[in-house]
């Protein structure tokens, strides 16, 4: 069943749309939750969080991709989990490390940061993701959207660690060097 179609079972507040949803997306949605988690247990609490937060947002929402939709949504529930499990502990982890690695080129908002802020913070953002060239897109997104380890990428796109984390440090001096640019500090 293509995207459109489910959409339709959720607008028809249709219970297949969920049996739809798992279907389809189940595996995405887990592998995203996991890479932050680290958690069978919790990753799937959380894609069924996915899902449960999906039907109560769909409608009024009408996703024009449904899986970056449902990942956007899973990457919230899953870091939201993996906060309030590290609350007491601060553990290692990929979540802690990729979090400290970004750390140094955004900084983290405070209690006055305004909307329109942090709006013109992720158009600059996209604007940067999408002057890199597709390959370094990639390479950022799967270890800062999805959590991927340095080793679990480089297996994916068949280069050494070494290269992987040299192009993610290169990437990152040039996301600094926009944002100071821009006056983000």
């Amino acid at each position: 069943m293509d995207d459109q179609q489910i959409i339709a079972l959720y607008f028809d507040r249709d219970e297949r749309a969920l049996i739809e949803t798992d279907r389809k997306y189940n595996h995405y949605c887990y592998k995203i939750a996991y890479n932050i988690l680290s958690s069978r247990e919790d990753s799937e609490e959380s894609v069924n969080d996915t899902f449960a937060d999906a039907w109560e947002n769909i409608p009024p929402s009408r996703p024009s991709v449904l899986s970056a939709f449902l990942g956007k949504i899973t990457r919230r529930i899953a870091i939201d989990r993996w906060r309030y499990r590290t609350a007491e502990k601060r553990g290692g982890g990929e979540v802690t490390l990729v979090l400290e690695e970004l750390g140094d080129c955004i900084a983290a908002p405070d209690s006055t940061e305004s909307v329109a802020e942090a709006n013109r913070l992720k158009e600059t953002i996209n604007r940067f993701l999408l002057s890199l060239p597709q390959h370094e897109q990639k390479v950022f997104l799967c270890r800062y959207w999805y959590m991927d380890s340095v080793a679990s990428i480089s297996r994916h796109f068949g280069y050494s660690e070494s290269k992987v984390k040299s192009m993610l440090y290169r990437t990152r001096e040039k996301l600094r060097h926009v944002l100071e640019k821009e006056d983000f500090s």
